[in-house]
Formats: structure tokens, C-alpha cells, sequence
């Protein structure tokens, strides 16, 4: 069996796969209005819900489960069970065609801490952006972690995994989608670029940075100025701002 825990991540795969869901445990004694949501939602969804002590839930999972736990099949453990948003390379593609106006991606070039692909998720969906794009190997994929770090956002936001990144790189560019990788020896700043247009924000992996092949696709370089000793941010927070200077752009026209 795996678990997903969690308020948030609980309660994003009971709307969108109850069907995934074993069993919910939720922690004895604990009568608050998220736990009874969470429990009226679950048993309305036909899921078994059991109470269990705090000290049982503790030993299960590793992370803060915040009094609930949901079961899943380990047929049904994989990325799928958490939700309906994943794509492959034609859907990305598909859903970029069909936009009705400028698409926003995110493109994770070989993130492997799932904390940060949790956090890069949650700012993904906050800042409205159209599909996170990741490749198939070397690279964190949607789980438990993921999900409980996202707060929901992994149920919701359009995810890609591709085989290869160059390519899918390469298509989306022939669609007019404007490569924006980020490096700090870049000469210009996020805030100098425009990202007003249909733009694929591609963020390094911490340390190695974007790939060889993938900076040599990007159509422009950014950085975020840095004024202080570190020379870098966390990969999660350099997303956060990089997306939402997209959006500050976005809504300024």
C-alpha cells in the first residue's frame, strides 16, 4: 500500500480519484471543521473512513500527515492515481494549439528533490500556468511527497512528462512559444525580459543548472539579481518570482 496525507493533498485526490482510495484515516479526537469536511467529502465519494490515535498515524507516514491519511492501491499508486492532469508530448502540444491566447509553461529541467517539484507546483498553479513539464528520467515525479508539499496543486496543474526535453523544446518553439531559460551568468534580469507573449520558463536543476543542450534551445537567458553573499536561490524560489513577474507582465498588458 502507499499513502498520501495531508488536508490539502487528501482532499484534492478524494474530488478528483476517490476511486484510487482504499480507505481515509483521520485522527481520533480530532473534530475540527477541515477533518469533519474532509470526512463528510470522503464518505459522500463511498470511501471508508476509519479513526485511528495520533501515535498510529505518526508510525505510518514519515511527513506531517495534519490527522489524515488516504490509502492507496499499489495497481493504482503510480502519478495517475492522483489525478486526471497528466499529459504526454501530444497533449502538451494539443493544449498549446488550442489555446485561445498566450500560454505560460513551466519546464523543469532535471529536478529530483521532490520537495522542490512540490513547491515549484504549488507556485505553478498559483501563478495560472497552463502545464509543468518534465522529462521521464532524471527528473522527481508526481508521489506522496509531491503531493503533500503541493497542497492540492498536484491534483490540478497540467503535467507533462516527456521523453526528451530538446525536442519538446524544439515543437514548442515552431509553435511560437518563446524559450526563457535561467542562468545567473545571464546578462539580462527577469524583469528586463518580456514575457508578455507565449513564454516556457525553463528552470535548472540546483547546482548543475540547465542542461548543455537545453541552454543552447533557449531562446533568451534571464537571471534574478542577486545583491546579497549566496549566489542563488533555491530552484522553488527562483520559480515562484520568475512566474509571477510573468504574471505582474500579464496583467500590466
Amino acid at each position: 500500500m502507499q499513502y498520501i496525507y495531508g488536508i490539502h493533498a487528501v482532499d484534492g485526490l478524494l474530488r478528483r480519484n476517490p476511486a484510487a482510495v482504499r480507505q481515509l484515516a483521520l485522527q481520533q479526537g480530532r473534530a475540527d471543521k477541515r477533518i469533519a469536511s474532509l470526512e463528510a467529502l470522503a464518505r459522500n465519494q463511498g470511501v471508508a473512513v476509519v479513526r485511528e490515535p495520533r501515535k498510529v498515524l505518526d508510525e505510518r507516514v514519515q511527513g506531517r500527515h495534519q490527522g489524515a491519511i488516504a490509502t492507496v492501491a499499489e495497481a493504482a499508486a503510480g502519478p495517475a492515481a492522483l489525478g486526471g492532469n497528466l499529459l504526454d508530448e501530444v497533449d502538451l502540444l494539443r493544449l498549446v494549439d488550442d489555446s485561445p491566447g498566450p500560454v505560460l509553461l513551466l519546464v523543469l529541467d532535471g529536478i529530483t528533490d521532490p520537495h522542490n517539484l512540490g513547491a515549484c507546483l504549488r507556485s505553478a498553479d498559483a501563478a495560472g500556468v497552463h502545464a509543468v513539464v518534465v522529462p521521464k528520467d532524471k527528473s522527481a515525479d508526481l508521489g506522496p511527497t509531491v503531493s503533500k508539499v503541493a497542497c492540492g496543486a498536484a491534483e490540478v496543474v497540467p503535467f507533462a512528462r516527456v521523453t526528451n526535453i530538446a525536442r519538446t523544446l524544439e515543437a514548442l518553439k515552431a509553435r511560437g512559444v518563446w524559450i526563457y531559460g535561467t542562468a545567473g551568468e545571464a546578462e539580462v534580469t527577469v524583469y528586463e525580459a518580456d514575457l508578455r507573449g507565449s513564454v516556457a520558463l525553463v528552470m535548472g536543476a540546483e547546482g548543475a543548472g540547465l542542461r548543455r543542450l537545453t541552454r543552447e534551445l533557449c531562446d533568451h537567458l534571464v537571471k534574478l539579481p542577486m545583491a546579497g553573499s549566496v549566489s542563488s536561490l533555491n530552484v522553488s524560489v527562483a520559480t515562484g518570482i520568475c512566474l509571477f513577474e510573468a504574471v505582474r507582465q500579464r496583467q500590466q498588458g
